[in-house]
């Protein structure tokens, strides 16, 4: 590439990105596009080049920001407590600047489109934590982003589906068509490997950004677990070949002889089997793993090292490892093969199964109940059980290996139940593919990854300082048959200090020091708080019509500290006090 051309490059995605790289005082210096493909990823998604590339440069602006100043390692050998309030930390980072770039890419929208998300990931404690570690800030249903008019209408409509009995999303849906508005759907995860951002490990952290064009059918918030198996799809049509459904029930053991048809010759060692691994997983996991090993496969363990070089790892991020599902041959030619097998999270899920088109890949899930108290087998049909049946608590004790199930386990399985179908999410089908979550067949997909650190899987780098103020930051736009890895090199235009508040929450602010009560207000303060509250302390709000009560007493301490819940109380009243107009959406209770 000449310098001209360099230059016209540089130029042309400074100024398509120029909403977020205003916004967060950011000079794109320089910008390095490597495509699996001959043209770029915008001329095969569904959204404008702007828009694509927008939500590239938000990417970087979350992993960027987030690795700069969400205390990265700031939990490594530390108590329990300590790194939960790292992860929130960090979580709050990302979280608020994924939603600023967003706020400010859809100001370009047509008038007629909005963004909505539709999964996000923090409702729900994992493996190994207490249930306040699962009230994690996040991105969450029905945040609408558009042009502030659409935005209010499309909001407003879905309040009515969140609270309005009877009110289904086939009327959202429908509602949303005769009105000839364009609604994108969004699954998030603002800060994917939370725990190994918080240890410092030099792998793994990344934000996940998946855009789809139409909205997902969930109807309300929505986070459990989801069984997974991803193969590449040559796999998949070599059951087809042999009459063989390959899916997430399929016995192992056709899966193995359905890779060795794929791949003639193969040897079984060389099959690579990624799943999540710890003793925290052995009840969930353990038969998976003992039918994985009987048939002499590879199950992938901590320090493995991928095809890029590094080492992964299996005890957390079901997502990245799907970028490598596939085959390769070794410096001697043997194949090797890749897969994911296991489970994921709701969202985690649903994002690597939408990858299906774009990395030729054949994706199916099951449905888990939030609690997953029993093996994986047992969790997929007991989600497809009539909690309303007489003998629900007899079959709920057969799946269970034939012990009685207490009775109040018995009701909170039959509170998932009830509370999937209440969501929407896809039941009476005892497998799910991605189809089944978006109301059109025909859907497509815009995936948006940030690096905050290395990534074993894809040999993408995380953020690196090149030079003071100056740092690369990786990002990778993917799209059906179209993938795109896009380095950019920023400078931040103010200094550390500054730029640190320019990428922090306003309440944070508030809460390290700055005085709100001298600080010039701007009108712009009530929809960032407004936004806040919603992505830091979602459980404490009650929303009715235009307003939102935040009610302190829900908010556990674990979560927030006595002392912040104190001192954001008294931020809230005093902007409700001094600027009662712009607050006039306010009530602290």
């Amino acid at each position: 590439m000449t310098p001209i051309d360099k230059g016209n490059l540089v130029a042309q995605w400074a100024f398509d990105t120029r909403p977020v790289l205003l916004r967060f005082h950011l000079w794109l210096e320089d910008v390095e596009v490597e495509r699996a493909q001959a043209e770029p990823v915008s001329a095969h998604t569904f959204t404008p080049r702007g828009i694509a590339r927008c939500l590239a440069m938000t990417s970087a602006a979350t992993a960027l920001g987030t690795r700069l100043f969400g205390d990265y390692g700031g939990g490594a050998g530390r108590d329990k407590a300590t790194v939960n309030q790292v992860k929130k930390s960090a979580d709050a980072v990302s979280a608020y600047v994924m939603s600023e770039g967003l706020w400010h890419l859809t100001r370009t929208l047509p008038e007629n489109h909005a963004l909505m998300v539709c999964l996000g990931e923090g409702l729900m404690p994992k493996a190994g934590e207490s249930p306040e570690m699962g009230a994690n800030p996040m991105l969450g249903f029905g945040r609408v982003y558009a042009r502030p008019e659409l935005a209010r209408t499309v909001d407003r409509r879905v309040r009515r589906l969140l609270n309005e009995p009877g009110h289904t999303f086939e009327q959202f849906y429908g509602w949303l068509q005769s009105r000839g508005i364009t609604l994108w759907g969004a699954a998030v995860d603002t800060l994917e490997n939370t725990s190994r951002f918080a240890d410092g490990k030099p792998t793994g952290p990344m934000a996940v950004f998946h855009l789809f064009d139409s909205p997902l059918r969930l109807s309300r918030p929505y986070e459990s677990y989801m069984g997974c198996l991803t193969v590449p799809a040559r796999i998949a049509q070599a059951a087809e070949q042999a009459s063989v459904l390959l899916d997430y029930r399929t016995p192992r053991k056709q899966v193995a002889e359905a890779i060795e048809a794929a791949y003639p010759g193969i040897r079984r060692e060389h099959i690579h089997v990624w799943t999540l691994r710890g003793k925290s997983r052995v009840h969930r996991l353990g038969k998976l793993w003992d039918e994985w090993d009987r048939l002499g496969v590879h199950l992938v363990e901590d320090g493995w090292r991928a095809p890029s070089g590094l080492e992964v790892f299996t005890d957390s991020g079901t997502y990245a490892p799907t970028f490598l599902v596939g085959s390769w041959k070794d410096g001697a030619g043997a194949t090797h093969v890749f897969l994911c097998d296991g489970y994921a999270a709701t969202a985690e899920a649903m994002q690597a199964a939408s990858l299906s088109d774009v990395l030729d890949v054949h994706s199916t899930m099951a449905m888990f109940s939030p609690s997953f108290e029993l093996p994986c087998d047992a969790e997929a049909r007991l989600m497809q059980l009539d909690p309303s049946a007489p003998d629900f608590a007899q079959r709920l004790a057969e799946l269970a290996g034939g012990r009685q199930v207490e009775a109040g386990k018995v009701r909170t399985y039959a509170e998932a139940i009830e509370e999937a179908a209440a969501s929407n999410m896809p039941r009476g089908k005892q497998v799910l593919q991605p189809d089944d979550f978006l109301p059109e067949k025909d859907w497509h997909v815009l995936a948006s990854v940030g690096y905050m650190c290395d990534d074993p899987y894809t040999g993408a780098s995380g953020v690196t300082q090149v030079a003071d103020g100056v740092y690369r930051v990786t990002t990778r736009l993917a799209t059906r048959k179209a993938s795109s890895r896009i380095t950019f090199t920023l400078r931040l235009m103010e200094p550390f200090e500054t730029t640190r508040q320019i990428f922090s929450p306003l309440l944070v602010r508030f809460l390290s020091g700055v005085d709100h009560a001298t600080r010039p207000v701007k009108i712009s303060d009530s929809g960032r708080i407004r936004n806040e509250l919603q992505t830091m302390i979602p459980q404490a709000l009650e929303h009715d019509g235009e307003r939102i009560r935040v009610r302190f007493e829900r908010i556990n301490e674990m979560v927030l500290s006595r002392d912040k819940q104190a001192k954001i109380r008294t931020v809230l009243e005093w902007y409700k006090a001094h600027h009662p107009v712009w607050f006039e959406w306010l009530e602290v209770v």
